[in-house]
């Protein structure tokens, strides 16, 4: 990756925040004369549209699903539906609300929007660490694969994450991610096919014979699953390094004195740590919001205690959101030349008509549904991502994720995940208690009786033995119990429906329970082991299905009754 395009991204994108009004002006007569005459634009009027107020007319906001028909005519090979060039590839979801989405990328979109919105990304780590970019041999890029298998279309066009996009193939050499030219870093092609998980197994043995310096992590659940792979693998580790294997084929030259050095460590501090491997590492490239923003302090220490947590970009599947230009904890200014931005106050559902506000009429401190229009083909696009407001870069809103638009609801409360993660956050900032994760169930008959509903958390907490350890059961319990108090309250705070729902005892007392300190992860290996790429795997704030929150509560030890709020 060319250091220059990051920087001059990033120039161009700063000069954008004192004039949003004009920026998004522009972008709209831009993406209108380039696609107006598509089918969708015909049908819609668009090439009469000139203004923002004229879209909201000629529009109705639509989810990606809404826009599937016009989608589907591109892939029967119907030209010009969506865009005046065809499609290239389609971008995957993670496939967590509902059917695999198939998000439309033309060279146009790739060239004006994602490109730009993804090098002006890298300028706050290149600022911060030269060598990131300058010796990219020191990179170890865990989100990007552009080789690993890929799936179809229907049309027999890619359909892939934005992580295993080859940009080589739109053209920009330069775009290759940080770590991705290095010789080290290519799996060979005989264990190409293999599976997620030994695909991110293949990386972590690669790399542990290098001076990895940077880290390219961008989902956090990946950067808290190495140091557990690393636990729970570090025996095969060494043993491939001292035999110089990769997935028992010869691959590089026996290093019996890295495998010692790795087992000495390994056995004298009971585990393997990254910086046990890399010592000189300093930086980290991972979204630091959600849930990650609870659990990542703790887990930064096993990288080792100088290491500096970057903030990743903010985007969705149907397009970028954010651009760190600082050292902000999590927040990033709207992306202002990529797409066209309108919102949706988040304390109601979006509909085809809801009314929205733009960049610039956004108040702080307040959570917002993201509706996207750009040059790849969505138009008012609402995604399933709620953004907050947490500050202005100039005169443009600086937001971060705050999370999905579900929401749950036991006695017409309708709590959303941005006010049961925030309820968490003070919670624990209330007894003190540190996690490693967490995610919400809602039990909608507690009492089984049809009486109402209770809200159940499951939480692994951090510096706590296994449950099955006698000794722990206790000191758990206690903090399970005050963690139960505390979270009741802030819930209350929240959200005025769950206030009321718990005066007139149609809400159950929350429950707390403490789960076995690996029981997220264990969930996360076994889903990267049944197939899904780790890039994909995601988070919870609340776990959409009942056999996943029996695994992870499967290793329980309840607090007594007398101790629950």
């Amino acid at each position: 990756m060319q250091a220059e395009r990051v920087l001059s991204e990033h120039r161009r994108f700063m000069e954008s925040l004192d004039r949003p009004e004009e920026v998004q002006s522009r972008l709209l007569t831009a993406i209108l004369e380039h696609n107006a005459h598509t089918a969708f634009g015909r049908e819609h009027g668009l090439p009469a549209v000139r203004t923002v107020d004229e879209l909201r007319r000629a529009v109705p906001i639509r989810t990606h699903e809404a826009l599937m028909p016009w989608v589907e005519r591109a892939m029967d090979g119907e030209p010009g539906v969506l865009t005046a060039d065809e499609p290239v590839v389609y971008f995957s979801s993670s496939g967590s609300t509902g059917r695999e989405k198939h998000i439309p990328v033309t060279r146009t979109h790739m060239r004006r929007t994602f490109l730009p919105f993804y090098y002006a990304g890298f300028a706050p780590l290149l600022q911060a660490v030269p060598e990131a970019l300058a010796a990219p041999h020191g990179v170890l890029n865990l989100w990007q694969d552009p080789t690993a298998p890929i799936a179809r279309a229907r049309n027999g066009q890619p359909h892939i994450g934005a992580s295993q996009v080859d940009y080589r193939k739109f053209g920009e050499a330069s775009a290759v991610g940080p770590g991705n030219s290095a010789p080290w870093s290519r799996i060979p092609e005989e264990l190409a096919a293999a599976s997620p998980w030994e695909r991110s197994y293949y990386k972590l043995r690669l790399a542990a014979e290098q001076d990895i310096r940077v880290l390219i992590g961008i989902n956090p659940a990946m950067v808290a699953g190495l140091p557990y792979q690393l636990r729970e693998q570090w025996p095969q580790l060494v043993e491939d390094i001292r035999a110089g294997t990769l997935g028992g084929h010869p691959h590089t030259t026996p290093n019996p004195a890295r495998a010692d050095e790795i087992e000495r460590y390994a056995k004298a501090f009971g585990t393997l740590h990254p910086y046990h491997l890399w010592p000189r590492l300093t930086a980290i490239v991972v979204w630091n919001s959600g849930l990650a923003s609870l659990y990542l302090p703790r887990v930064r220490e096993t990288y080792g205690p100088g290491v500096q947590l970057f903030s990743a970009p903010i985007a969705s599947c149907e397009g970028p959101a954010g651009v760190p230009v600082d050292r902000h904890a999590s927040g990033a200014p709207l992306f202002l030349p990529g797409c066209l931005y309108e919102f949706v106050p988040a304390d109601g559902p979006v509909t085809a008509d809801s009314e929205t506000l733009l960049a610039t009429e956004l108040e702080e401190n307040r959570d917002y549904h993201l509706v996207f229009s750009h040059f790849g083909g969505m138009y008012r696009c609402a995604v399933t991502d709620v953004v907050r407001v947490v500050g202005h870069v100039g005169r443009t809103p600086r937001i971060e994720y705050a999370g999905r638009d579900t929401v749950r609801s036991a006695a017409g409360e309708n709590l959303t995940e941005a006010a049961a993660l925030r309820a968490l956050r003070a919670a624990c900032a209330d007894t003190g208690a540190e996690i490693r994760n967490a995610t919400y169930r809602l039990d909608a008959d507690a009492d089984g009786q049809g009486n109402g509903g209770r809200y159940q958390l499951a939480v692994a907490i951090a510096g706590a033995p296994a449950p099955t350890q006698a000794p722990v059961h206790a000191q758990a319990s206690d903090l399970a119990a005050a963690l139960a108090t505390a979270l009741d309250a802030r819930l209350s705070d929240q959200s005025p429906g769950y206030r009321a729902g718990r005066r007139s005892g149609l809400i159950s007392p929350v429950d707390v329970i403490p789960v076995h300190p690996d029981a997220f992860l264990r969930e996360w290996e076994r889903t990267v082991r049944a197939g899904q790429r780790p890039p994909r795997v995601k988070d919870r704030i609340f776990l959409p299905g009942a056999e996943a929150w029996r695994r992870l509560t499967a290793a329980e030890h309840h607090v007594p009754a007398g101790h629950r709020a």
